[in-house]
């Protein structure tokens, strides 16, 4: 009796050693399935330079463009971000467009979504309407040198305008963030678009035809290339070492 109760331990002990052995087992994930993970971070300290590039041109049949360009660089060097708008953009003949006729109804949740929001919506012929956002990050030894602006610097409730043939813009810094916002003449439509409490709106309404808009928000990161030094780099290998006493 005793030797087939031990017998039937000493399987049990070999069965679960073995079932350790393949449970703990480390294997290579592919690099399709590390694309694929969420939560990346960086490390504090690792960005060294952070920059926002706003742009809205409209341009109607009549060959007429309105438009804004406002820029923000932020580093250790900068007291306080601020935005800039460099250029307001205007060219063409005068011409007036033929009256838009379109009506889109509905959309006020738009302005009240979280996260980045793009729509466009249209009730003419011909229109050709982007939403962008490009996000560029690369490294380096140290930061930029911060670009001297060529434009206004936009303060905190303050509105900047400009208009021609193809309509007005206006480019305002309110609720913590900016807008920029395009009033087609003709009523051909409007275009907005901002960045305020987190979240990016890029919205376009066309009424006429053959319009052309873009919409686009550039985000430009610059992460400290920096190898790590020595000590740390000493006391990592120190606890992977330790992984190699359980069998890894």
């Amino acid at each position: 009796m005793k030797s087939s109760y031990w017998l039937a331990a000493a399987c049990l002990a070999a069965s679960a050693s073995g079932f350790a052995h393949a449970g703990f087992k480390p294997i290579e994930i592919k690099d399709q399935e590390l694309a694929e993970l969420r939560g990346r971070y960086v490390m504090p300290g690792r960005i060294i330079s952070f920059g926002i590039v706003m742009s809205s041109t409209w341009r109607n049949a009549s060959g007429d463009l309105i438009g804004a360009a406002t820029s923000m660089q932020i580093q250790a060097s900068t007291v306080k971000p601020e935005f800039y708008v460099s250029t307001i953009k205007e060219s063409g003949n005068g011409g007036a467009p033929s009256l838009g006729t379109g009506t889109v109804i509905g959309g006020a949740g738009l302005n009240s979504t979280q996260g980045v929001t793009q729509s466009v919506r249209a009730a003419g012929d011909g229109n050709t309407a982007n939403n962008n956002v490009a996000i560029n990050v690369r490294e380096a030894s140290q930061a930029p040198a911060l670009v001297p602006s060529q434009g206004q610097a936009l303060v905190a409730g303050q509105t900047i305008t400009g208009s021609n043939g193809a309509g007005s813009v206006a480019v305002s810094a309110n609720g913590g963030g900016v807008q920029m916002a395009i009033q087609a003449s003709g009523n051909q439509g409007t275009a907005l678009q901002q960045v305020a409490q987190g979240g990016l709106l890029q919205n376009t309404r066309l009424l006429g035809s053959a319009n052309v808009v873009n919409n686009l928000t550039q985000l430009n990161v610059v992460l400290n290339n920096n190898g790590r030094s020595a000590g740390a780099l000493d006391c990592n290998l120190t606890q992977l070492g330790a992984l190699r006493n359980i069998g890894y």
